[in-house]
């Protein structure tokens, strides 16, 4: 197939497009760079493209029969959203509305939306399935709810067929070495605890130790980037079957509490890794699980890499190749 993915400059987006290249598809890269690295990005088409600009976005879909689009262009730092919630409502709503335009002039309509469990808000129960009501607490999850629904009104106008996969925490990097996690700043917990036992930071903060959990820390739902590429082709497996529009929870349905994370990151690294204890930060829930049977129950999807160590492992493989 001729697949557009969209913000394939990015983390999940260029291990989207190792994928994709491994499994013989025709591969369309729009990413503005504003995030991401031309350096990631393993296919030769690329178009340096704001997706919020019709013209140019309109240009790339004139000149390749697109059959699919992928999009993970979205702003993610929540803290940001909240100091400036015009630019997240402006890249991760506004864009896309243009992005979708464009899919329905150029007639594709199959299309996979990169969403996050922040669409949920604070949890009222955990595991959270897709039946939990939908509250966000920030922009960002604010701006990915707004799309998804989005999403459902251009499937009844248009018959544009979508699936939304709800991210917990994706993590770890490409097992071959090629790609890893690069955000500037880095807000993910994993690569920060990797950052602090390489040296590349003094220490690792811990906001609140007194949650209602086995060791006080939040405990968090972390996912392998290769599988969430995985669900990302199951989930186009699912709409080329002529089956209705979806959303789906990814996660591995078990959660390691901040502490946890760091013993497992000094047991792969060797290294005693310094730690910063801080207050609790405002909307930070005590736990964060997801249930992702559905997932595996309609797009026979499950993880491979569910061992906390072996995504450690993956990550810290990254952190000491890349030329930092």
């Amino acid at each position: 197939m001729n697949i557009l993915v969209v913000g394939g400059a990015g983390f999940i987006g260029s291990h989207m497009v190792k994928r994709l290249l491994v499994d013989h598809h025709n591969v369309i890269v729009i990413d503005n760079l504003s995030k991401g690295f031309r350096d990631a990005v393993l296919c030769d088409s690329f178009f340096e493209v704001d997706i919020i600009d019709k013209v140019a976005t309109g240009k790339v879909f004139a000149n390749h029969s697109i059959d699919v689009v992928f999009h993970f262009a979205s702003f993610i730092e929540v803290g940001e959203s909240v100091k400036f919630p015009e630019k997240y409502f402006k890249n991760n709503f506004e864009a896309t509305r243009s992005l979708l335009d464009i899919m329905v002039q150029f007639q594709v309509k199959q299309f996979v939306f990169s969403s996050t469990a922040a669409v949920f808000g604070n949890p009222e129960y955990s595991p959270i399935d897709e039946a939990h009501p939908k509250h966000p607490i920030n922009p960002y999850g604010e701006s990915k709810l707004m799309v998804e629904k989005m999403l459902e009104e251009f499937d009844k106008e248009y018959g544009l067929k979508s699936v939304s996969l709800r991210y917990f925490n994706a993590a770890g990097a490409d097992p071959q070495g090629e790609l890893g996690e690069r955000h500037n700043p880095e807000t993910h917990l994993i690569p920060l605890v990797l950052q602090a036992a390489s040296g590349r930071r003094d220490a690792i903060s811990i906001f609140g130790d007194d949650y209602d959990t086995p060791d006080g820390t939040c405990i968090r739902d972390y996912i392998h980037i290769t599988d969430l590429a995985d669900a990302h082709i199951r989930a186009i497996e699912y709409l080329r079957k002529g089956n209705q529009s979806a959303a789906f929870n990814l996660g591995n349905g078990k959660g390691f509490s901040v502490r946890e994370i760091i013993d497992a990151a000094e047991n792969v690294t060797n290294k005693k890794i310094p730690i910063r204890l801080h207050g609790r930060r405002a909307g930070d829930p005590a736990t964060l699980v997801a249930d992702a049977k559905l997932a595996n129950k309609v797009l026979g999807w499950k993880p491979e890499f569910t061992n906390i160590r072996d995504i450690i492992q993956h990550a810290w493989n990254w952190e000491n190749k890349f030329p930092w």
